[in-house]
């Protein structure tokens, strides 16, 4: 009996792992045959856990939503894991979740093994957080989202552009990518027929579901490096290209992945391409820099760099 309970407990944490399994991949992993699985899986069901399956020769499973939420099992790792990301989340980017993400964490702590109570104790202990500036994002927004990506689901919805304009979208979603301000989608835009970033928190309303789609190749292997170089060549008043004398790999690692493209020339400079609104951020971002620099374009930024460095010499007199 006991071994059978443990082997349920077993089953129940594969359940939760992933969306679909075959039967015989079940029992490959818990090292029993198939009709042991289909036992087990009827006990799960006496027990209240709704355990869904398919006909065929594999015999799919899938534990679906029930009336109640059954208990996560999760080994060392991914409680520590899951802890750490509540303990972000208090003071994260997410709209008003901050107080549930606490309240959860209270309930994980109260039952975490005491090693583990440590390892998670001494992170908060030695961790300062300030408080994030900037746009939240509605929690479940970003769950729609990320189901939607799961289950390759299409979603419309109303886009707020960076012009302040609104207009409806119909879209395959791929990827969420998140920056320390920002959340965005990366999705496949089915009018424009070409892949589109969209910022989360400028989607209006909450996204609904319009059928399956067949995924398509993603525009990068890298999705996350698509989305830092979309966002630093985006459609700014500015673009600006300034001549480093650094080599490209020392001035990534000063770089906020967002900020801007590093390009490679030789192996002693590289060139800087960025963008704003505002030349003087720029000229004072590439200020604080600490390599000696030279600007390619605009010529109206070596204007903005003389004014700054005026004003910067003012202030050393005083």
């Amino acid at each position: 009996m006991k071994e059978t309970s443990a082997r349920l407990l077993r089953l129940l944490s594969l359940l939760q792992m992933r969306r679909d399994w075959a039967g015989g991949d079940l029992a490959e992993r818990l090292e029993v045959d198939v009709r042991t699985v289909r036992r087990d899986v009827d006990r799960l069901r006496g027990l209240g856990y709704p355990v869904h399956s398919t006909t065929g020769t594999a015999g799919g499973y899938r534990l679906g939503a029930g009336a109640a939420l059954p208990p996560l099992l999760l080994d060392d790792e991914e409680a520590v894991a899951v802890a750490i990301s509540l303990r972000t989340a208090a003071v994260g980017t997410v709209e008003g979740i901050e107080e549930t993400s606490v309240r959860a964490l209270l309930k994980l702590e109260q039952v975490l093994p005491s090693h583990l109570r440590r390892r998670v104790q001494a992170l908060q202990s030695a961790t300062v957080s300030l408080s994030p500036s900037g746009p939240t994002v509605d929690p479940e927004t970003l769950t729609t989202i990320a189901a939607a990506c799961r289950d390759h689901e299409r979603l419309r919805f109303t886009y707020r552009s960076h012009a302040d304009t609104s207009s409806v979208r119909m879209v395959e979603p791929h990827r969420l990518v998140h920056t320390p301000r920002r959340w965005y989608l990366v999705a496949w835009d089915v009018d424009r027929a070409d892949w589109r970033t969209f910022r989360v928190d400028r989607i209006e309303g909450a996204p609904s579901g319009r059928g399956r789609f067949v995924p398509r190749e993603a525009p990068a292997e890298d999705v996350g490096a698509y989305v830092a170089q979309g966002v630093a060549s985006a459609p700014y008043r500015y673009q600006a290209r300034v001549l480093l004398h650094a080599p490209a790999e020392a001035v990534s690692r000063r770089l906020s992945p967002t900020a801007g493209r590093v390009e490679a020339v030789g192996s002693e400079r590289c060139v800087l391409h960025a963008g704003s609104n505002a030349l003087e951020e720029i000229a004072v971002y590439v200020g604080v820099l600490g390599v000696e620099f030279e600007v390619l374009d605009p010529p109206e930024l070596v204007d903005h760099l003389r004014e700054l460095s005026e004003r910067l010499g003012r202030a050393v007199r005083r």
